[in-house]
């Protein structure tokens, strides 16, 4: 129930001093928190304690679940298992004695080069809205506030701070806005700006973008939050629609307390791959030092204050911190229950590229464990969302504890090492490393030759602040594998990237899996794939090709040209663009193997409700897991470029050996619309639903007629989320 006369009553008691206190960060004299907003005392009001996420609960020097990056949650195809998710994200923060997790990322998967497309979902707006609403909703379900990030078109992380992205309205609301308005629908409490500009003006002061779309045009009723000395002028940012400046502290402050050192010096020595990547905080303007006199002078008006500390202190109300006594939810680190979903997350968002019908690995099968990293887990990429487990499963334990046959191990390269922005940034050590082995490229080859199955362990690097110098695998992990297929030709390669790879030897090898940064789980999942304790249930959120395939090739495009990137390419990002250009990826959006064979028997679609009901049959011995996908071909229209094929929804099921299961498909309002000049459009016309195993692979298709009714609905739906958004958001 709403206690908003309370909150205005609490607002009209406070003082100037005590108002700009609850719009800033602040030293966290526990030194845990992430971000702190210092309470008021005299007014029963407590601090606001805020933790990193989005892979776990990051607090320095703290143990925590270890889940797989977003990427592999979203491969899940499956929107419960990232309610779930959220819902554990969220008792792991209470556990820890935070109220805000600022997860999850929310940025559309644009660049393939992307150093942070692991803490993202999708490249498509549909798959990324569904789960970026799935985990706001679990996460909020716990009495924590979670903060989607990084709003809006952070697609970058070359000069992030600086960076201007030049984009149009219409990809703006088709491709990019999706997953925040959704999060927003799900009960977000807050959302975090980026650091980079939008057409000219940076995001934290973006009026239009900030106030105009996200707050009015969305009834957003939360705080927004800049990212870390991601604001400039004080004036701009909390005209612009900001209501909360962090960390509101000096950078060296701040190094400090991340290094759990004071004697971090300000700047740090931080090479400059990391600096390009960092914001400038001594350009940071702090509300501490200036957001009082600019009310008191009129440049910020004392109703823009009350406004910023009411949505704070609304979103406190909303997860129970003013209440008094402890009236929230109970918090939970580390629980069984969590290891086992970081273990299911793992292993239902491992994909099955190839099969040459080596997988799945026979019980008592010799198997030659390859790889430079064998012997540790891939827990995620560098920065903010690093965390740190209290157990963890690397692949040469967990495949040894599953195997009955042989097991023998070679690394054949030195240790491909982790890139990490926050060890650059604070000055501190990776204490996980060992001293790098020398290259035995020989040594694994006889390892291989003497095998049964042969499984390379290959491996990419990414961090906040960094972007991928390209698509390869870094050292001579291409080599590695080319060498081991050259001695067995039952050669397994198990990938654990942050994204998209280049792979030049899928053709030499038997089978491909995609293993994403599986977290703490890395070894037990992955053995439970390879030899079939469960089906391999993920599918391709984002496509695989080659470098020069992909729309962001072009410089103007990414990384930009004199500092603004040109978003010219339009809607047509990921499969879109591959299905307009007509070129092969290498692995399209949406592909996923199985160790089952399906047969789609027929569809009935029905959208007076919204949905496809598709009948699947498992034809093969063996239970199995399916991804059933609809994509929707819209009609022609004159001067308009519309995508192939739009991705309108997805439903993940088990389906047993053996029997036909009914899966009943929601079809998503966003791939039926475009926006113009005139907003929301749904032409008239006939629409084809194409429905398959993934974009490329259809199985049986849909025509049909969209009446008058239900185009005015969808075009109301879009224009003022009329429709039952809340549900889109939980599915």
């Amino acid at each position: 129930m709403s206690r908003e006369p309370r909150i205005r009553r609490l607002v009209e008691e406070l003082s100037l001093e005590e108002k700009v206190r609850l719009t800033h960060g602040a030293n966290d004299p526990e030194g845990r928190a992430t971000g702190y907003v210092a309470g008021v005392d005299r007014l029963g009001i407590p601090p606001l304690r805020m933790a990193d996420g989005p892979l776990g609960v990051r607090i320095p020097g703290e143990s925590a679940t270890a889940f797989p990056a977003p990427i592999a949650l979203a491969a899940s195809f499956d929107v419960e298992l990232a309610r779930e998710h959220g819902e554990a994200l969220g008792r792991e923060t209470r556990g820890k004695g935070q109220d805000v997790l600022l997860a999850p990322g929310a940025n559309l998967v644009r660049v393939p080069h992307n150093g942070r497309n692991f803490e993202y979902f999708a490249e498509d707006p549909v798959l990324s809205a569904s789960f970026a609403g799935a985990v706001v909703a679990g996460i909020q379900s716990r009495d924590v506030v979670a903060t989607p990030k990084h709003y809006v078109a952070n697609s970058q992380e070359t000069a992030r701070a600086a960076v201007d992205a030049e984009i149009d309205e219409r990809p703006l609301r088709e491709l990019y806005l999706p997953s925040f308005r959704s999060a927003v629908e799900a009960g977000a409490g807050s959302i975090m700006t980026a650091y980079n500009d939008v057409n000219g003006t940076r995001m934290s002061d973006h009026e239009r973008l900030v106030r105009d779309v996200l707050k009015d045009e969305w009834e957003f009723g939360g705080y927004v939050v800049s990212d870390w000395f991601g604001t400039e002028t004080v004036a701009g940012a909390a005209n612009g629609g900001l209501d909360v400046e962090m960390p509101g502290i000096t950078l060296a402050e701040m190094q400090a307390a991340m290094a759990d050192d004071d004697t971090a010096d300000e700047g740090g020595d931080v090479p400059d791959v990391i600096a390009d990547g960092m914001p400038d905080a001594e350009s940071c303007e702090r509300f501490a030092a200036a957001l009082a006199d600019a009310v008191e002078s009129g440049t910020v008006s004392e109703d823009r204050l009350d406004d910023m500390v009411t949505r704070v202190l609304r979103v406190m109300d909303r997860v129970n911190l003013l209440e008094e006594g402890d009236g929230r939810v109970d918090g939970a680190v580390d629980t069984p229950a969590h290891r086992d979903l970081a273990t299911r997350v793992a292993t239902r968002g491992t994909v099955l590229l190839e099969n040459d019908g080596v997988l799945p690995l026979s019980d008592d099968a010799d198997v030659a464990v390859i790889g430079p990293n064998v012997d540790e887990p891939v827990l995620g990429g560098g920065g903010s969302s690093e965390t740190t487990p209290v157990v963890e499963s690397d692949p040469q334990t967990g495949i040894a504890e599953r195997a009955e046959g042989g097991v023998a191990v070679a690394h054949g390269l030195p240790r491909v090492e982790e890139v990490s922005m926050l060890e650059e940034f604070t000055g501190g050590e990776d204490d996980r490393a060992e001293p790098s082995r020398e290259p035995d490229l020989e040594g694994a080859a006889a390892t291989a030759r003497e095998a049964d199955v042969a499984v390379v362990f290959v491996r990419d690097t990414a961090s906040e602040a960094i972007d991928r110098e390209d698509l390869r695998l870094p050292g001579r992990q291409d080599e590695l594998v080319e060498t081991v297929a050259a001695e067995n030709d039952r050669t397994v390669v198990v990938v654990n990237s942050s994204g998209p790879i280049e792979c030049p030897w899928r053709e030499e090898v038997a089978a491909v899996l995609e293993n994403w940064y599986p977290g703490q789980a890395h070894g037990e999942a992955v053995a439970a794939v390879l030899y079939g304790d469960a089906d391999p249930g993920g599918r391709l959120p984002v496509t695989f090709a080659p470098e020069d395939a992909y729309p962001t090739a072009d410089e103007r495009r990414y990384p930009g040209v004199d500092g603004t990137a040109r978003y010219d390419e339009g809607v047509f990002v990921g499969y879109r663009h591959f299905d307009s250009a007509e070129r092969e990826p290498t692995y399209p959006f949406g592909h996923g193997r199985s160790y089952a064979d399906y047969e789609y028997v027929d569809a009935d679609p029905d959208l007076e409700d919204g949905t496809v009901r598709v009948t699947v049959e498992n034809t093969a011995d063996r239970d199995g897991r399916e991804v059933v996908q609809v994509y929707v071909r819209p009609p022609s229209v004159d001067g308009v470029d519309r995508p192939v094929r739009e991705l309108a929804g997805f439903e993940s099921g088990a389906i047993p050996a053996g029997e036909r299961v009914s899966v009943a498909v929601d079809l998503d309002d966003l791939a039926f619309a475009r926006y113009g000049e005139d907003g929301w459009t749904v032409d008239p016309g006939e629409y084809v639903l194409e429905i398959g195993r993934s974009s490329r692979d259809v199985r049986t298709i849909q025509r049909t007629e969209l009446d008058s009714g239900f185009r005015e609905r969808v075009r109301r739906s879009l224009a003022t989320g009329e429709a039952a958004s809340d549900e889109r958001a939980h599915r």
